[in-house]
């Protein structure tokens, strides 16, 4: 059973204009009027969630542990005749960025998670490492206290259009002892009311409590550190209810 992250072709599928439309006013309205100017996503897999930024005037870089990945974000980025520099390293060693800080240093796409708690904060002192002084660390995540809570196990997707291919996605969640999570993404895709292509994926998680990353941002120096639901614009504004987050916090 393969990883999603190496079918980057997959992964996008379910990208639109409409939906980066809609990330691109999450991230205006939750950046607001904080000045940041150089971003960068140390878990950027093709873009998605962070491309849209470069139409909010931001300059952009990028890391990711997968080559492709970065092999599609930069086929993106060079479509939309904004090419911006690309690094392939896991993001628990970003020396690839030397001594460089950026106003503001974010991982996208629930990629905390697919490490260790330990190496959640080893990531997270790499991240601080490269912002600015005033600068601002960022991440999102699903919101594991909520899964873990209810042991959900089915999470549905709306269908959607490739072409003339309607595709069906269903993650099926499943429980493990040691309290980590097995992600299992199951694709059909239908032509004519046939399915005419299945693909499955297997992901690993290790979910982690918010009390353990705002204890470890308060001791790096940051203060304070602001979550909100994502996308920000959502009703709903009880933690224990949100399905996924964001949370920013500034250095001091």
């Amino acid at each position: 059973m393969g990883q999603l992250y190496e079918r980057a072709e997959i992964y996008d599928l379910i990208e639109s204009e409409q939906r980066t439309a809609s990330i691109r006013k999450d991230w205006e309205m939750f950046l607001g009027e904080r000045p940041i100017k150089t971003f960068l996503d140390v878990s950027i897999g093709t873009g998605g969630m962070t491309l849209p930024l470069q139409e909010l005037g931001m300059e952009l870089f990028g890391s990711d542990l997968s080559e492709a990945m970065l092999a599609r974000c930069r086929e993106k980025a060079l479509a939309k005749q904004k090419p911006f520099e690309l690094q392939c390293s896991d993001f628990r060693d970003l020396s690839c960025w030397g001594d460089r800080q950026f106003d503001c240093v974010a991982s996208t796409g629930n990629a905390l998670g697919y490490v260790p708690h330990e190496d959640v904060l080893k990531t997270l002192e790499e991240m601080d490492a490269h912002v600015k002084p005033g600068g601002y660390l960022c991440f999102d995540s699903r919101n594991w206290e909520k899964i873990q809570r209810e042991k959900q196990r089915f999470y549905l997707y709306n269908p959607f259009f490739h072409g003339e291919t309607r595709v069906n996605l269903v993650q099926v969640w499943d429980h493990n002892p040691d309290g980590s999570l097995v992600f299992n993404l199951l694709y059909s895709f239908e032509q004519d009311n046939r399915i005419v292509q299945k693909e499955i994926f297997e992901e690993h998680y290790h979910p982690f409590p918010l009390s353990l990353v705002e204890k470890k941002l308060k001791a790096l120096g940051y203060s304070p550190m602001e979550w909100q639901p994502l996308p920000c614009f959502s009703q709903e504004r009880d933690f224990d209810k949100v399905d996924w987050y964001r949370v920013i916090a500034q250095k001091q």
